[in-house]
């Protein structure tokens, strides 16, 4: 410094000695000396008028205003700029509102003409004293800061105060799926003081229900925003005690549309299809065989398709009652065709069985084959005994002959009736399942959505 000014001074003095007198010169340069020695410090930064205003530097802003008598009544309202998503299986869901804060701090009263507030950003938020509000049960959240910190402080010059802020925080949300997809779930964000009890600080709602504003755009894409409305609690910590709590209570039900589209739907087209099999002849097996374990496949499919985007609870929701229903009818429908084809192969094993004919090498009393009812009135007379060896060969051939043909018409006729009725049989068991199963999967369907649809 002292360098800068004796450069100044020959400078003066080398310029304005050659046109002017040694008094005058001697003048000037004391004048610009003064000039120098008077200018401000440009390394000490000036108090700024807002904060002289304020009085900042006049109180301690680390304790709440009015410490140590009743508690400072904190106003609050809410109004939410979008409902991002929700997810079952983090049971949680996201939300962005702008978050407002009512109180009088008389430290922060000014005088004022005009009676007008006064506006800041974020920077004075950090020299005084705010609610330490946070948000119960949050997972995850911040303040958005593009392009600027989103915080705005307006203050009155009575000392009301008035703090607002832009957040985006995801909570957790308890849903009970026990209804999925038919169901309608409750989710509350709670707001609650940190470090102040019921003692020194008072949460309520400024106005009450309508405290809580929300914008007409909102929608979801797979739920319908039914009723937002606010509420207040105490809670209780057993190591600090009681705090005021807010919450934020909204119902949203489920769009069905898209889960009929994905999962009733083709879960009935396949019910529907392994029904077809009870019309293809039975002794098609290649037709009726792959269509029923293709069905039996498609439904494993979807049943596996379903509970890879849900969470793992321990409880059965609806669309597993009816995925599952609906596997155990496709599972029958196989079921039903190999009972069919095996009693089919039964009958046909049995039919053959009774038409093979006797064998007669082995016969050792041939007389008592003449006891058939081609012989039954045969003159026992002519015949002496009843024993072959006095038959002539022509005879006893005949007698042969006649006894095979006749024992071959007995064993065939219980042959024909048997197999004409377990042929009945098999083509009823179609023909019934064609009434049972679809009769039993519509009467299912309307108390299924009887009950889950109330």
């Amino acid at each position: 410094m002292h360098a800068d000014v004796c450069f100044l001074l020959c400078a003066c003095f080398l310029s304005t000695g050659a046109l002017q007198p040694r008094g005058q010169v001697l003048q000037t340069c004391s004048q610009t000396s003064t000039f120098l020695m008077r200018s401000p410090d440009v390394t000490k930064a000036p108090v700024t008028k807002s904060e002289q205003l304020l009085k900042l530097d006049d109180h301690d802003f680390t304790m709440r205003p009015g410490f140590g008598g009743p508690a400072i009544p904190v106003g609050v309202d809410v109004q939410l700029e979008s409902l991002d998503t929700i997810s079952e299986v983090d049971m949680d869901f996201t939300i962005t509102l702008y978050l407002r804060h009512y109180w009088k701090d008389e430290r922060l009263s000014f005088p004022s003409n005009t009676n007008q507030s006064m506006t800041f950003d974020g920077r004075l938020v950090k020299k005084i004293w705010v609610p330490d509000i946070f948000f119960v049960h949050s997972k995850r959240s911040f303040i958005h800061d593009t392009t600027t910190e989103n915080v705005m402080l307006r203050v009155h010059p009575d000392g009301k105060v008035l703090y607002s802020l832009r957040v985006t925080v995801t909570a957790m949300c308890n849903m009970d799926l026990s209804h999925f997809p038919l169901d309608t779930q409750t989710c509350s964000l709670e707001i609650e003081s940190y470090a102040y009890t019921d003692d020194d600080l008072m949460l309520y709602w400024k106005r009450g229900n309508k405290s809580l504003q929300t914008d007409e755009k909102i929608s979801l894409s797979q739920f319908l925003i039914q009723e937002f409305h606010t509420t207040t609690k105490l809670a209780f910590y057993s190591s600090t005690g009681w705090y005021n709590r807010l919450y934020i209570n909204f119902t949203l039900r489920r769009h069905i549309f898209f889960f009929l589209l994905q999962t009733y739907f083709p879960a009935t087209l396949m019910v529907m299809l392994s029904w077809v099999s009870f019309w293809i002849d039975r002794r098609a097996v290649p037709a009726r065989v792959p269509l029923g374990i293709t069905t039996v496949l498609t439904m494993s499919t979807i049943i596996t398709g379903v509970n890879a985007s849900m969470p793992r609870v321990s409880y059965i929701k609806a669309v597993d009652i009816y995925l599952w229903v609906s596997f155990v009818f496709v599972f029958l429908s196989v079921i039903e065709y190999a009972a069919v084809n095996y009693l089919s192969t039964l009958q046909e094993r049995k039919v053959q069985s009774n038409r093979q004919l006797p064998c007669t090498c082995g016969m050792t009393h041939p007389g008592q084959m003449m006891m058939s009812s081609s012989y039954s009135d045969m003159d026992m007379m002519t015949t002496g005994n009843y024993g072959m060896s006095e038959l002539s060969g022509d005879k006893q051939e005949q007698f042969l002959v006649h006894l095979v043909l006749d024992n071959e018409q007995g064993a065939q006729r219980p042959a024909v009736t048997s197999n004409s009725s377990l042929l009945i049989d098999t083509h009823a068991i179609d023909t019934y399942s064609r009434v049972i199963f679809p009769g039993a999967y519509t009467l299912f369907n309307i108390i299924y959505w009887s009950i889950y649809l109330q």
